[in-house]
C-alpha cells in the first residue's frame, strides 16, 4: 500500500512537472541580501575556480553560491539552528549531510580523496562502470547502490531512504525535469560545475566546495594544493614538443580535443604544443570531430600521439592502433615509438590533473619508466 501511494505522488508530480514552471533562473544577491541575520565576512578569495562561490559567516555558517545555476546553498554547522529568515531561494544543507545520490561521476574521486566514500549511498553508475577502485569495492559490498542513471533514478528508492543531497553534473539540464522533481521530494539538487571551469586547477578546485559540505576542508585544501603544486612545478618547462590526443569513432571520424579544453591545456603546461591549437571551433564542447584529411595533415609530423582510450576501449598495442587506419604508419610519433594510450582510469581521476600532467611532461621528454595514466603502445 505504502509503495503504490509513493508511486502515485510520483506520477501526479511527474505530471506537475511536464507542465513546467516559467520561472526565470534565480540571480545571486550575495550573503548580506539573502540572509541578513547573520554577520558576513568577505568571500574567500579561490585560487583558480570561477564557477562557484564560498562566504562565511562570523557565526560559523557558509553560504555557497553556483553563479551559472542561480543556486544557492546554506550550509548549517552541526547543532545550529536555522537562521529564521533564510529565504525559499537558498537550498537548506544541515551537516552531516549522508546519503547522497551522486550522479556526477567525476565528483567521486573528490570524495575519496576526502575520505568522506560513507556519506554516498546512491550511485548513477553500477560498480562495473567505476574505474575508482575505492567506489567498485563499495558498490559490490552494497555500502552504495545503484539508483538509476541520471536520467531515469529511482524515486522510490532516493527519496525512501532519506537522500540528503543529489549531486548531479550538467548532463542534467538535458533532463531538467529529473532535478524538479527531485527537489519537490525534498532532495536538495547540486549541480557540480567544474566542467565548466576554463583551466585545470579551477576543475579540482571544487574539491574545496565538497570539503565545506562535509565538513573536511582541510583534507580539501591539502588535496588540491598537492596537485596544484605538481602542475606549478612544470611552469617553466618547455620541452619543444608536439602532441595530439585523439580517438578514432566507429565511424572513422576522428574526434580531437578543442583547444580551449582541460587536456590541450596540461599539454601546454607540460612543456608541449597541441597541434590542433590553431583549430577553430564553433560551440563550447570540449571534442570536435574533423575528417580524415585534416587530422593527417595536422598530426602526421606530431612528435608525440596519444590515444583517448576512455571513450571507445583500451587499445592492447601498436598493431591495434594501426588496424584503426593503416596510415597511422605514416606518422612521424609512430616511426619513432612515441605513442601512448591512456588508461581506463583516466576520466574519472578528477582531482589527479597534476599527476596526469606529470605523465604528459614525461611522455614528450620520452621518459616512461613511472607513467601512471598513460600505456605505451609497442
Amino acid at each position: 500500500m505504502i509503495r503504490r501511494l509513493f508511486l502515485l505522488s510520483v506520477l501526479s508530480l511527474l505530471l506537475l512537472a511536464a507542465c513546467g514552471t516559467g520561472e526565470p533562473p534565480r540571480e545571486i544577491q550575495g550573503a548580506d541580501a539573502l540572509i541578513p541575520s547573520l554577520t558576513w565576512q568577505e568571500p574567500d578569495k579561490l585560487d583558480a575556480a570561477a564557477a562557484f562561490t564560498l562566504t562565511r559567516s562570523q557565526e560559523g555558517y557558509i553560504l555557497a553560491e553556483i553563479p551559472d545555476d542561480g543556486a544557492a546553498y546554506l550550509v548549517v554547522p552541526a547543532g545550529q539552528p536555522v537562521p529564521e529568515d533564510l529565504p525559499d531561494t537558498v537550498t537548506l544543507l544541515c551537516r552531516p549531510i549522508s546519503d547522497i545520490y551522486l550522479a556526477g561521476s567525476a565528483t567521486m574521486d573528490m570524495l575519496v580523496k576526502l575520505d568522506a566514500l560513507d556519506s554516498v549511498s546512491y550511485s548513477a553508475l553500477p560498480a562495473d562502470d567505476w574505474t575508482i577502485p575505492e567506489a567498485k569495492a563499495a558498490m559490490e559490498s552494497g555500502e552504495i547502490v545503484y539508483a538509476g542513471k541520471y536520467s531515469a533514478p529511482d524515486y522510490e528508492r532516493i527519496c525512501g531512504g532519506g537522500c540528503g543531497l543529489a549531486i548531479e553534473n550538467t548532463m542534467i539540464y538535458h533532463s531538467p525535469e529529473i532535478k524538479e522533481q527531485l527537489e519537490r521530494f525534498d532532495v536538495p539538487v547540486l549541480v557540480d560545475q567544474a566542467s565548466r571551469e576554463t583551466t585545470p586547477l579551477g576543475r579540482m578546485e571544487w574539491i574545496k566546495l565538497y570539503g565545506v559540505l562535509l565538513d573536511r576542508e582541510a583534507q580539501a585544501n591539502a588535496v588540491y594544493e598537492r596537485q596544484a603544486q605538481a602542475i606549478r612545478a612544470l611552469d617553466a618547462a618547455d620541452t619543444g614538443k608536439t602532441a595530439a590526443f585523439f580517438y578514432i569513432a566507429s565511424n572513422g571520424e576522428v574526434k580531437v580535443r578543442a583547444p580551449e579544453d582541460y587536456i590541450p591545456q596540461l599539454i601546454r603546461q607540460a612543456g608541449g604544443t597541441y597541434v590542433f591549437d590553431s583549430l577553430e571551433t564553433t560551440s563550447s564542447l570540449s571534442t570536435v570531430t574533423l575528417q580524415w584529411e585534416s587530422f593527417y595533415a595536422a598530426a602526421k609530423d606530431a612528435d608525440v600521439l596519444i590515444y583517448n582510450s576512455t571513450v571507445t576501449e583500451a587499445l592492447p598495442d601498436l598493431d591495434a592502433l594501426l588496424a584503426k587506419n593503416p596510415l597511422l604508419a605514416d606518422f612521424a610519433a609512430v616511426q619513432t615509438g612515441a605513442v601512448y594510450c591512456t588508461k581506463e582510469n583516466f576520466y574519472q581521476a578528477s582531482m589527479e590533473l597534476g599527476d596526469l600532467a606529470s605523465d604528459l611532461h614525461a611522455a614528450l621528454a620520452g621518459e616512461t619508466d613511472h607513467l601512471i595514466y598513460l600505456n605505451p603502445l609497442e
